[in-house]
């Protein structure tokens, strides 16, 4: 009863004690919340249907893509070229394949395992046709994939197989993985541009119509008067009516007013480093000290290494195409022995070349060979006695069983080995390979043991060039990056605002450019490499127009620097008449539509051709060949007519049309002949051909629905 009293007595203070725990352990949860929160909205690359795109699915999808193509090719590096293609393929599949998922199920459409099955096993996906499963003939096999999924399992399973067997054969399973979920996006897709196209299917009427459309020619006389006969200046044009175009063309041309993504305008300067004399010179100085070198030196593919040359010398003599252009317009002017250099040439590069010798070898070399491991005397007597045996009539292939190898026919190419790095048992195995006659055989002492070979075939025997050559690239030196630097940073920091910079900038020798309405899906900024950080910087929230950037390293060396100005932002969506561009061509459209009522006044009474040619800045002209399916091309005008094609095609013989409204002018014109071409219709053939319009009509549905999917994409604050 006491400890209860106690309690009792305290109740307000443990009251307020339970609540500040509890306020705190909600305090710690809401932090925590909103910590995970911000995590989770930093992983957000996009925005499609107005869903997030998580940055890792992005990326498993990339990593996916890039494992394909390596796998494909054979090659583990990609360049970085390569890195955003495919960057931008993953995306734009994605993008695509989350529009045909979102329309198709709004349909009821989808793809059934028995259906994905069914393709995979007839192998009729073209997507299939590009894995490593196809046979000799190119086709997809399903047997092989077949074979390669059990042996998976069997694989992973079975701890006796090394780590990096499994590896290989687990990037094969993922990849196939990627393969099948894009023939089921291929399935998909092909069944709702199916029904598309059964909403699009052409008919006896429609193929008549189109026949008549490109096999009626019409031939007029024609009076045109150009809007450029008036000048801008005689047309007002006022806020009203320029209001009252943009709402029609924003009905009419959507595309050309709703923007997909935001752009911005920017300015800029990029200067370039380049060596100075200074930089020059000293190479001079350091290249003819390796010129001493190789006339006297003896190794001259240390040489050669040392001086860091672009180009590998290892003692093989190299064909003509396999030289530098500059290097080969001289080889065959140089005397044996003679140093040519230090030259500069057009690549920007300083050369010292060492002519040696020209020879005659064969382009290409057929090659069998057997290897004797070991280096013992028992091993040596071995290779001895097979190479005795093989001379005395022996049959290569009979040996090589006897040895467990194949001794399987090779070629040996010049493209293999010209300016390749060879090791000295490398450049000894070429130099016998393309110096030992057809039918004979060699014996080749390499580390380990010797090799047996046979040379079977010789074919195309050219001129080769035995050339030290050191290449070195006529680079800036730190100094000279540092001085360019220095003076650019004083530049900005003496003219800190966009109307400094581009009032004083030719004063110093910058030149000011200008690139407008850059999205956020570009990848480089002034087609610069590394200049990820200043396209990040034109796309911050917080970046105002106005802004100048800090000064940027860029380029593949660090030979570039860019500053940057924010001149514009144009808001994804409708584009406003406050966008100077959009404004200036509405305001072009409003001054022609007011001309050609002008025009059309002036020639409202015309009865003919005679009253159309008195009115100022009339123009004479005959147009030939005109059909409905051709615009017209007119050449007074310099423009394309697609509305006197029509009116040409529909008017009769000798009869007289007046006012047409086109795109350079008003137009007047006679029929003066209308012929039908020799052609038999074909009911069948017009079906194919409307089939194909109808298929590049369906293409421009998918900007379309591209535009009410509110795709968002900030890849570029992910990757560098």
């Amino acid at each position: 009863m006491a400890t209860l009293q106690k309690i009792r007595s305290r109740g307000t203070i443990l009251i307020l004690i339970l609540g500040l725990a509890l306020f705190a352990f909600i305090a710690e949860e809401l932090v925590r919340a909103l910590s995970s929160s911000r995590n989770a909205s930093r992983q957000v690359i996009g925005e499609v249907y107005g869903e997030n795109v998580n940055y890792q699915e992005y990326n498993e999808l990339v990593d996916a893509y890039e494992n394909a193509v390596k796998l494909n090719n054979g090659n583990q590096n990609l360049t970085e070229a390569q890195s955003i293609q495919i960057r931008d393929q993953v995306w734009n599949e994605y993008v695509g394949e989350k529009i045909i998922e979102h329309e198709a199920k709004a349909l009821g459409l989808k793809v059934t395992d028995a259906e994905l099955q069914s393709v995979i096993n007839t192998g009729s996906s073209q997507i299939l046709r590009q894995t490593p499963f196809v046979n000799q003939q190119g086709n997809f096999d399903v047997n092989s994939l077949n074979q390669f999924l059990t042996s998976y399992n069997e694989i992973m399973e079975n701890a006796e197989y090394p780590a990096e067997q499994k590896e290989m054969v687990a990037s094969y399973y993922k990849y196939w993985q990627f393969v099948e979920k894009q023939v089921r996006n291929e399935i998909l897709a092909q069944k709702y541009q199916s029904l598309l196209m059964g909403c699009l299917r052409p008919n006896t009427v429609s193929a008549k119509a189109a026949f008549e459309a490109h096999n009626n020619e019409t031939d007029i006389l024609l009076a045109a008067i150009p809007y450029t006969s008036i000048k801008d200046s005689e047309v007002e044009v006022s806020d009203k009516e320029l209001k009252a175009k943009y709402e029609e063309q924003k009905k009419q041309y959507p595309t050309r007013y709703d923007m997909p993504e935001e752009a911005r305008d920017i300015k800029y300067i990029l200067v370039t480093v380049t060596a100075s004399e200074a930089d020059k010179a000293a190479l001079t100085e350091e290249m003819k000290e390796y010129a001493t070198a190789l006339e006297q030196g003896e190794n001259l593919a240390n040489i050669v290494r040392e001086a860091h040359s672009s180009i590998a010398y290892n003692g093989v003599p190299m064909s003509r195409k396999a030289l530098p252009a500059d290097i080969a317009s001289i080889v065959d002017s140089v005397a044996p022995g003679s140093i040519v250099g230090p030259t500069t040439s057009p690549d920007n590069t300083m050369n010292v070349v060492k002519y040696i010798a020209k020879v005659q070898q064969p382009d290409s070399v057929q090659y069998r060979t057997i290897s004797v491991p070991g280096t013992d005397a028992q091993a040596v007597q071995r290779a001895d006695s097979i190479l005795t045996a093989l001379n005395g009539g022996a049959v290569i292939d009979s040996i090589a069983k006897r040895y467990n190898q194949a001794a399987q026919e090779m070629w040996l190419t010049s493209a293999q080995i010209d300016g390749a790095t060879l090791r000295d048992d490398d450049r000894r195995f070429v130099e016998t390979a393309l110096n030992t006659p057809v039918g004979s055989y060699r014996k080749l002492e390499v580390s380990g043991g010797n090799i047996i070979m046979k040379v079977s075939d010789r074919r195309n025997i050219i001129d080769k060039y035995d050339v030290a050559i050191i290449k070195r690239p006529i680079d800036f030196s730190e100094d000279t990056h540092n001085k360019v630097w220095n003076d650019l940073s004083e530049f900005i920091a003496a003219n800190p605002t966009q109307a400094d910079i581009e009032a004083n900038a030719p004063q110093k020798g910058y030149t000011v450019m200008t690139n407008e309405y850059m999205t956020a899906g570009s990848h480089y900024v002034a087609n610069v490499h590394g200049t990820t950080d200043a396209l990040r910087w034109i796309f911050k929230e917080d970046t105002k127009i106005g802004a100048v950037s800090e000064l940027y390293e860029a380029g593949n060396a660090n030979d570039q620097l860019l500053v940057v100005m924010l001149t514009g932002i144009h808001k994804k969506g409708w584009r406003s008449l406050e966008d100077e561009e959009l404004k200036q061509f509405i305001s072009e459209e409003v001054i022609k539509d007011k001309k050609a009522d002008m025009i059309l006044a002036k020639i409202k009474d015309a009865k003919n051709l005679m009253d159309i040619a008195k009115v100022q800045g009339a123009v004479q002209d005959t147009i030939s060949q005109i059909t409905f399916s051709s615009p017209a091309f007119v050449m007074k005008t310099a423009s394309t007519e697609p509305a006197l094609s029509g009116a040409a095609t529909g008017a009769k013989m000798g009869q007289f049309v007046n006012g047409i409204k086109g795109n350079g002018g008003i137009y007047s014109f006679v029929v003066i002949k209308k012929k039908p071409l020799d052609a038999q219709f074909d009911a069948k053939q017009e079906n194919v051909q409307l089939s194909s319009v109808y298929m590049r009509s369906l293409n421009l549905l998918m900007p379309t629905l591209a535009r009410k999917a509110k795709i968002t994409d900030n890849r570029y604050k992910f990757y560098q």
